[in-house]
Parts: C-alpha cells; structure tokens; sequence
C-alpha cells in the first residue's frame, strides 16, 4: 500500500507543480509512516499533509486514509470480522477512484481467501521468511579473486555453512 500511497502523491504533485503549488515537496517520507509512529519533526508537517479538511481536497491524503485503514484488518479478532472490514475497505476504495490503490485493492481480492487464513491460525510465513533471507546472505558463493583467493566476506559467509 505504501507503494500505491506513493503512486498517487506523484502523480498528484505533479498536476499541482504544473500549477504553481508546491505543497507536496518533500512529503515523500513523511507519509510512509503509520499515524503512531511519526516523529515529532514531522509531526506538524504530517497533520497538514492528512488534516481531515484536506482530505477532500488532496488524493494522497485519501490513498494514506485508506492505507491506514487497511492496517484495521489485521487487528479483527475472527474471519467473520475480517470479512466484514475487508468488505467495507473495499467499497471505500473502490468509491476513491485512485489507481494505484485500486490496484492493490484488485490484488488483494485474488488472495482474499489466502488472507483471511490467518484469522484462523494466526500464524504467517514471515519468520522463515526472514530466516531465509539471512541465509540466502551467508551463503554467498566462494568466487575467486585475481589472487585466487575469495574475499573476507565470502570467508564469513563460509564460517557460517
């Protein structure tokens, strides 16, 4: 979603450059974080960007709504739950009109039921995942050097297999 959110704030900085307001420069960041966990120097900059106000007025402050949003779907306590925000998620951003996010919203409905398979087992891939790719890391090839010899990070690498 972070990736759509950024779509729209593109394509909506440059229509509004096109017209001489530069009210977007430099939000690129700022809007990657969830509303919890800005930091207090972005704090002032992140409220104007998402003001309740300029929602109706901004794209990218709706495609961030919505992002946010999203985030709720994974605090439902049962399936049935889940359903029903994954639903009503849906029709907001299907109502929104905004590209990108429809996009992933379309994605999303193509593994809907793959997704709301965690709310009956509360278990994901994300640990193996992660454990993959620390060893997908460690295991680098040993390609020889112009001394013959790999390098110190290929002699790492080999400790660890």
């Amino acid at each position: 979603m972070n990736a759509a959110v950024d779509r729209v704030r593109r394509r909506e900085h440059r229509e509004l450059r096109a017209q001489g307001d530069e009210r977007l420069t430099g939000s690129k960041y700022v809007l990657l974080y969830g509303e919890e966990n800005v930091p207090d120097r972005h704090r002032e900059r992140f409220a104007e960007l998402t003001r309740r106000r300029s929602r109706k007025k901004l794209k990218m402050a709706r495609a961030w709504a919505l992002k946010e949003s999203l985030r709720d779907l994974w605090r439902c306590r049962t399936r049935a739950e889940a359903e029903a925000q994954w639903h009503w998620w849906y029709g907001w951003a299907a109502r929104a009109r905004l590209q990108p996010v429809l996009q992933v919203a379309g994605m999303i409905k193509q593994h809907l039921l793959n997704v709301l398979t965690y709310f009956r087992h509360r278990i994901t891939n994300a640990m193996s995942e992660g454990i993959a790719g620390k060893v997908q890391a460690l295991t680098v090839r040993r390609r020889p050097t112009a001394s013959g010899r790999g390098s110190a990070d290929q002699s790492t690498a080999e400790s660890f297999g």
